[in-house]
């Protein structure tokens, strides 16, 4: 089990997101920007825009994607 926060996946705060590989960190950061996007925090808003940019764009997404597994694969276990 490894931990990012929101912040290394490109959002605003610091919450935790824990998970065994780093789609289940991912889709767990993908719920908390439409969470927090829901509740009307502004702050996430920015984040959450531009995770549904990154979609649109193939090679942009992949780009992030990559470099999100990367940085999950380098962190120590919980």
């Amino acid at each position: 089990m490894k931990t990012m926060t929101c912040a290394q996946l490109g959002g605003p705060c610091d919450h935790p997101h824990r998970g065994e590989d780093a789609n289940a960190v991912i889709n767990a950061q993908d719920q908390h920007l439409k969470e927090r996007e829901a509740a009307g925090d502004s702050t996430h808003q920015e984040a959450r825009d531009a995770m549904k940019a990154r979609w649109r764009h193939p090679k942009k997404s992949m780009d992030w994607y990559r470099g999100a597994q990367r940085a999950f694969a380098e962190l120590p276990e919980d």
